[in-house]
């Protein structure tokens, strides 16, 4: 099974949330020996960015259940941390 990328997180979030920005950051190698990082420096720590019309008159647990929802397939598959911000 290969590990989550970028890209592939971007496409499940247009894909479900239809955004008007969408920002994907793998920051993986910046937790190198942490819980959950892998030996490849990659694919398992996501920093996302993201604004939606579905956010409307959301509160803030809500937006990250919205990005979450489009994004379980990756975290049941190596996803260890994801840090969301919601525009």
């Amino acid at each position: 099974m290969s590990l989550p990328t970028p890209a592939a997180l971007e496409a499940a979030l247009r894909d479900a949330l239809h955004p008007t920005f969408v920002e994907v950051i793998d920051e993986s190698a910046a937790h190198a020996g942490h819980a959950g990082a892998n030996a490849e420096g990659h694919g398992t720590h996501f920093r996302v960015r993201v604004a939606s019309p579905l956010f409307e008159g959301k509160a803030r647990v809500a937006r990250h259940r919205l990005v979450y929802d489009a994004l379980h397939f990756f975290i049941a598959r190596g996803v260890h941390a994801l840090a969301i911000e919601t525009l």
